[in-house]
């Protein structure tokens, strides 16, 4: 049963960062109409008719839009989230900047939850320049998770088959060992199990945990959480029937390259996923919301004010964000069909 290409929502992200840049610059790549219909949102003369188009090449050409539900397949679509010009200067975040930020990303999510896109790609945004009245969240995945009503979410860094998801996220690191609960243990690998099945269309999943302390703890010598918290939960999973292996030492986990035996690893903190996938997958690597009853991606890097306005940035991330939203929503549909109309 064929399905009509993803409507994707693009939000723009702080615009005195990189944002309208490495959107701009994937939407230049023609191959992108062939996979999904973009819908910018924002003013799209705003955003992007600064940017140098290269010799003989034709100028991005936009329908631009009131409504999401005028959206034309085949075509770029941009979605009018202000009307007023920005003062902007590249890389000095304004209260201009964050409130388009805000501005783009609830217009985006509200015509999300009303059915009117497939999926959500958003670029970064400064989570301090960002706050307001309406908007007291840590950063994006908090706000979706908030939104959509989901009771829980995941943080999860995919670049094809390096894929790791973070127990705990923005969270002072002195809080890690006090919310790290066999509660939220569980919560958090059924997710990953869920989302490794249904997302990325993986049978019998086969994820690893990694220890909170130094050496998984040696034993009791270096900490508790282990013995206490983590082996515990670990050992009920495997009794369950789930390839569900760990805690193991996060250095030498990594370092050995043992990772590349799992389709995904847990860390239980943020810095102790994100350094070592940023380390190999920097620039191609995607930030996964996995648990949201949408489909949200976003690039695996921040707003980048030290180059904004210099045209240098990489676009890979956020074109390899794009694509994996579209493979995401097409295993989500194939996994609502009904067997009979597959």
């Amino acid at each position: 049963m064929s399905n009509p290409l993803p409507r994707l929502g693009f939000s723009v992200g702080d615009l005195a960062g990189i944002g309208p840049e490495v959107i701009y610059k994937t939407l230049r790549d023609e191959r992108l109409l062939s996979v999904c219909t973009p819908v910018v949102y924002g003013l799209a003369t705003a955003l992007f008719d600064d940017f140098p188009v290269e010799k003989n090449a034709e100028p991005l050409t936009f329908r631009q839009l009131r409504d999401a539900a005028d959206i034309a397949p085949g075509r770029l679509n941009a979605v009018t989230c202000w009307d007023e010009d920005f003062v902007l200067t590249p890389g000095l975040p304004s209260p201009a900047s964050g409130r388009a930020a805000r501005e783009s990303l609830l217009a985006a999510a509200r015509d999300l939850k009303a059915g009117l896109l497939d999926g959500l790609v958003t670029a970064p945004i400064s989570k301090e320049n960002t706050q307001a009245d309406d908007f007291r969240f840590p950063g994006h995945t908090e706000f979706l998770a908030s939104y959509f009503g989901a009771a829980d979410s995941l943080m999860f860094l995919v670049d094809e088959d390096l894929r790791v998801a973070t127990a705990t996220g923005h969270l002072p690191l002195k809080d890690v060992s006090g919310r790290l609960t066999a509660d939220l243990l569980r919560t958090k690998i059924r997710l990953l199990l869920r989302s490794l099945q249904v997302d990325f269309g993986i049978l019998k999943p086969k994820i690893a945990v990694l220890g909170l302390n130094p050496h998984a703890g040696e034993n009791g010598l270096l900490g508790r959480e282990e013995a206490e918290v983590v082996g515990p939960v670990l050992r009920q999973f495997e009794h369950d029937g789930h390839l569900v292996f760990g805690p193991y030492p996060a250095d030498g986990y990594f370092g050995t390259g043992q990772f590349r035996q799992f389709d995904a690893t847990l860390a239980l903190f943020h810095d102790q996923g994100l350094i070592p996938f940023k380390l190999m997958a920097f620039e191609r690597g995607v930030n996964f919301t996995a648990g949201l009853p949408v489909v949200r991606t976003s690039p695996d890097h921040g707003t980048a004010y030290g180059i904004a306005g210099k045209f240098v940035a990489d676009a890979s991330s956020f074109r390899a964000a794009v694509y994996l939203a579209c493979d995401v929503v097409r295993a989500r549909q194939a996994a609502a069909e009904p067997r009979s109309a597959r």
